[in-house]
């Protein structure tokens, strides 16, 4: 399937579907069993056009296991889920339990990693409210499915259809984005920024708002900790677009006669 408005604002890079399987492709992309990985790795490699297939048992880190809908994974997190609420926020070294899985850690895992779990990553003030932000997450559980990220030409919707779609554009085409959802449809909050894991916000996110009455887009790659992994493979300018798969057909529509034939697009992409 071809996309109008990757075509419409020059995509650099491959539209990503989102499918949910329960026969996955064989010669595909994933990681070994209980290897870690970050999934945008994944999800970047996909928008050049590689197969990715991701299941309950190779997820890559706890948190793509929860971005991508397996169930919460953050309790298998070392130390559990009170660690890891103190991992994203203010750091495991000032409670007796942190600090024995920290010390253990520093020979087992990446230095990186190890410090963050005592120093804390700094991403939230405090694990009050990473609790907080925990307990709103949209965490769902897909299995026995698996997930398969793929460039959308290689879908046929006659045949299947994703659960939504995801573009990696720069500012410009985010803010063509951003009209195009708002265009045809009520309201003036079409499109969500929601503070995530970058997984999360092509996964669970779009998920939650597909199963919704007035579906929204979803902005992410926000994550810091995901987007040394991404500008690798992508560049160093891109912001995901998540689209539940009914706004993405939506917003396909209405691209002819819309402000994307008009010149203050056109002279952008000049």
């Amino acid at each position: 399937m071809q996309s109008e408005i990757a075509q419409a604002i020059k995509l650099q890079h491959q539209p990503v579907a989102f499918v949910l399987t329960e026969k996955p492709p064989e010669k595909a992309m994933r990681f070994a069993e209980g290897k870690w990985g970050c999934v945008m790795f994944l999800a970047a490699n996909a928008a050049r056009g590689k197969t990715a297939v991701i299941s309950s048992n190779n997820f890559g880190c706890w948190g793509g296991g929860v971005g991508l809908g397996f169930g919460n994974r953050y309790k298998d997190f070392p130390g559990g889920k009170e660690c890891f609420l103190r991992f994203l926020s203010s750091g495991n070294q000032d409670w007796e339990k942190g600090r024995a899985v920290g010390e253990m850690l520093m020979g087992k895992a990446g230095r990186d990693f190890a410090s963050n779990f005592l120093e804390g990553e700094g991403y939230v003030k405090n694990p009050e409210l990473t609790r907080e932000w925990l307990d709103q997450l949209p965490i769902t559980d897909v299995s026995p499915k698996s997930v398969v990220l793929m460039p959308l030409a290689e879908i046929n919707p006659d045949d299947e259809q994703p659960e939504s779609v995801t573009f990696f554009v720069n500012a410009d085409q985010l803010s063509a984005l951003v009209v195009l959802a708002n265009y045809g449809r009520k309201g003036r909050e079409n499109v969500a920024i929601p503070w995530a894991a970058a997984c999360q916000n092509i996964g669970i996110m779009p998920l939650e708002e597909g199963r919704s009455a007035h579906p929204r887009a979803v902005v992410g790659l926000t994550d810091l900790s995901a987007r040394k992994y991404v500008r690798k493979l992508l560049g160093e300018q891109y912001l995901s677009f998540a689209m539940p798969w009914q706004l993405f057909q939506a917003m396909e529509k209405d691209v002819p006669g819309s402000f994307l034939e008009r010149h203050s697009w056109q002279s952008l992409l000049e």
